[in-house]
Order: C-alpha cells, then structure tokens, then sequence
C-alpha cells in the first residue's frame, strides 16, 4: 500500500499500514510542555491518581514564556512546573539553566528525531517536522494523557505535497516561502491536513529555514509540516551529536512516488520577492515591492522567536546593521532563541554589532511574540516582526500592528524607519 511519509511514521508505530481518516492510538516518543501550558496538565495529571510519568525520558519540560518570571502570576507558575520537574528527576527540564525557546532548544539537544512522533502543547510545536518527524501541538490535557500512558490518540492526516521549484533570490528565506504558500492557500487552506514539502528548493533548504517553514504550518491549518530526511538533515543531526548523544535512533521514511495527496500546489520562487504578511491574518501577504510603496512607518522592529530567532536570522540581520545606525523612532529587539546561539553570535561579534546599532538583545524567551513581555506595543504602534503571529492584540494593544516578516526586512526597516527592502541597502 503507497502512503505519505506522515501516514509511514504512524504505520511505522502501530506496526501495520494506515490510510488517511483512520483513527489510531499510537506511542509518543517526545511530549513537550512549557510554562504556560503544563500547570493545567499537571493539575490533571495529579488528579488522575498517576504517581509517576509513562516514559520520564520521553517527556522535556521547556520554561520559555515568561522565564525570568515577569510577575508573581509567571513565578507562581514557574514554582508549579519546577516543583513537578524535581519531584519526578526530569532529566529534559529546561529552565534558566538551559534557558531556551522549545522548538529550537530540544533539536539543538539531540531530542528529535526522524521518524518520531512528538507532541507538545504549544501550537507551532509543528516546526519539528523539519527533521523528518511527525509533530504537532495539542491541548493541556492531551498532554497529560500522553503523560500518564505514554500514547496519544490521532485522526491520521490527509497530506498536500507542496513542490518548491525555481533559484530563491536575494533575501528569500523559508520565511518567505511559507508567507507565499499561506497567501495563496489561506490559514485555513489546509485543515488538519500534512503540510509535505518538497522541490528542488527544498533540497537546498539550510535547517534553520527548514524549522522557520515547517513552524508556521499551524499558520495554514494544518496538523503538521514535515520535510524528509535527506544530507542536510544528516549533516544538522551530525553536528548536533558533537554537542550531545541523540535521543535514540535516526528511523527514515520518505513518501512513496504514488502515495495519494489530497492536493498538489507547485510555487516557482524564481521570481518571488520578500514576502510581508500585513495585519490582521498572516495570509495577508504582500510583496515588499508593494509594502515600501506603500509607506509604513514603524514603531519598533523585532528579530527572534521560535520562528527567526536561529543563527543564521541573527547573522543576516547584524549583516544589513554592521556600521549602520537604527532610525531615530525607532526600538530594536533581537531574542536569539537558545543560549547556544547566543554564545555563538556573542563569539562572532554580532552582539556588539546589534547593542552599536542601537538595538536591544535580550534572553531567550517568547514573550515578545505571544504580547507578554520584552515587547510589547502600546496603542496605535506598529511592528515589524520576525514572529509567526499578527492577530489583532498579538504583540500587545489591540490597536497595534505587526507585519510579519524574514529578519532581513526586519532590520533593513529598522534602519529605514519604515518597512523597507534589504535588497535596496
């Protein structure tokens, strides 16, 4: 029988095939909480009568929301998840220790796999498809089931074969890509449908750009993005394993040549522009030509996240800043989005490039993005943002705007003091 690569990893687990629309129960080789979200599962947990986790190995606890806590409410529930993560020994618990943003601090950490199933209760938890996993986000208390039993129950996903095809140009990123397809397709253009990207743009696709593609998956509809193992999978597990040993072992799937798609959209980049996704949907895309015609001063401008908060986003932006100055009105924050990256821009000097330019450099955390901390925009303001999100009140008041955009476009407009493109500097 064909199946996709998302039906092979589920087939794979529960040791017969599958099709599209069946319902299974399968094992959970990684399950992901955060801050925000775990209290609620451990609340539940408790009151299951469960005294000890499934697979304690198989369960990382990530404080990255409001981690250094911003209040008592964010302490109060910092205290609930470290009390639970040292009452249990949890050997994936990260907080300020191994401070980092979830979907960019476990991959760096040898904790996602090809081939795995992971779930987490964080929404754009999808970004771990990009090593060739099956990952998606679910609610508080399906966390908790996976943590008392160790499984999860799923609506096997029809799949959409997305083939990337043309030469990228100047400044386009996997950012680009997905604002383009979630233009095109609407966010809810694909409903719990898999998101499988492929192409010949794909092949050269750098793993930061990769997980900036496969992350915003959720922005779409979609139950996951995934993208299969291939050289450059193996080159970024690879160097991870000189940091750390992976969790386990590298299991490949890739899609059969007659698996059947529900749909197949071919986008030719050759002649794409950078892409920015105006308020309020980030299906609101339009090119950069069409943004600096349009003249739209900025208030403040934001690199980091889960989405481009990586090394090479912080590399492209302290590029177009070296020796620059940020306009005058305008605020710059960069959140690299593990302490490694930090260390490592620290080693390259981008720091130094980013505090002379006049921007901010903060912790790790995603509080920026999700409007809590570290950010946030007053009324009227506008942002333009590295982030994955531009819903009415996301970054702040409810009369701000964001415009999602690649890092490049961030800091190019940062200079500009309106939306700007990096080609034109």
């Amino acid at each position: 029988m064909a199946m996709t690569i998302t039906e092979k990893i589920f087939a794979h687990h529960i040791g017969r095939d599958v099709k599209a629309g069946e319902i299974i129960r399968c094992d959970v080789d990684m399950t992901i909480g955060n801050d925000i979200t775990t209290p609620i599962s451990i609340k539940a947990f408790k009151e299951s009568g469960a005294k000890e986790l499934a697979k304690p190995d198989n369960f990382a606890l990530v404080l990255d929301h409001f981690i250094p806590a911003k209040d008592i409410a964010s302490a109060n529930q910092a205290k609930i998840n470290r009390d639970f993560a040292y009452e249990h020994n949890l050997k994936n618990f990260f907080d300020e220790k191994r401070m980092g943003i979830e979907h960019r601090v476990l991959p760096e950490h040898g904790l996602i796999l090809p081939g795995d199933v992971i779930i987490g209760a964080d929404s754009h938890t999808c970004t771990h498809g990009a090593l060739g996993a099956f990952s998606t986000g679910m609610g508080s208390t399906d966390i908790a089931f996976s943590m008392i039993t160790g499984t999860s129950w799923f609506k096997v996903p029809e799949s959409i074969k997305v083939v990337f095809t043309g030469k990228r140009g100047e400044h386009i990123y996997g950012k680009d890509l997905i604002l383009e397809l979630i233009r095109r397709i609407g966010v809810d253009g694909a409903l719990y449908k898999a998101l499988e990207f492929t192409g010949e743009v794909i092949e050269t696709l750098p793993m930061d750009d990769r997980m900036s593609l496969c992350n915003m998956a959720i922005e779409a509809g979609a139950k996951n993005g995934i993208i299969a193992y291939d050289d450059i999978t193996k080159a970024f597990l690879d160097e991870v394993e000189t940091h750390n040993p992976l969790r386990g072992e590298r299991v490949i799937h890739k899609s059969d040549e007659d698996a059947v798609y529900s749909q197949v959209i071919e986008i030719d980049v050759s002649k794409l522009e950078p892409v920015v996704a105006y308020p309020f949907l980030p299906s609101n895309g339009k090119s950069i030509s069409q943004a600096v015609k349009d003249d739209i001063e900025i208030d403040q401008a934001f690199v980091g996240s889960c989405t481009n908060g990586t090394l090479s986003d912080l590399r492209i932006a302290a590029n177009i800043l070296k020796g620059k100055k940020i306009a005058r009105k305008v605020r710059m924050i960069v959140t690299p989005a593990t302490q490694r990256i930090y260390k490592q821009a620290e080693k390259e000097g981008l720091i130094d490039i980013f505090i002379d330019a006049g921007a901010v450099v903060s912790n790790p955390t995603c509080g920026a993005c999700l409007g809590g901390y570290m950010g946030i925009l007053g009324d009227g303001e506008r942002c333009v943002s590295t982030t994955n999100r531009n819903f009415r009140g996301r970054m702040g008041a409810r009369t701000s705007e964001v415009y999602l955009a690649s890092s490049a476009v961030a800091a190019a407009s940062a200079l500009v003091g309106k939306i700007a493109d990096p080609r034109d500097l």
